[in-house]
């Protein structure tokens, strides 16, 4: 149960750090936004996943995981036809 706490508050951290750079930064982007919590979930459950136990909520977050890796595959096939557009 400790993992799973630790785990939420390090990616609440992650979301507000990246919200506190893109707010100063003046570039609110979703895209951008969306990456960065994808690599920052992904960091996270690699390091709180153990190869001996799994626990319920890890098959859960990697089914999110897995439906995020799609969505990234969806906005660059996007940027990639806006760029053959031009």
């Amino acid at each position: 149960m400790m993992k799973k706490h630790l785990a939420i508050s390090t990616l609440a951290a992650w979301v507000i750090l990246v919200t506190g750079f893109m707010i100063l930064a003046r570039t609110m982007d979703l895209e951008i936004f969306f990456v960065l919590w994808l690599i920052g979930i992904l960091i996270i459950v690699e390091l709180v996943s153990d190869q001996m136990a799994t626990p319920r909520y890890l098959g859960v977050l990697k089914l999110v995981i897995a439906s995020g890796v799609i969505l990234f595959g969806v906005i660059v096939a996007r940027k990639i036809m806006e760029i053959l557009a031009q």
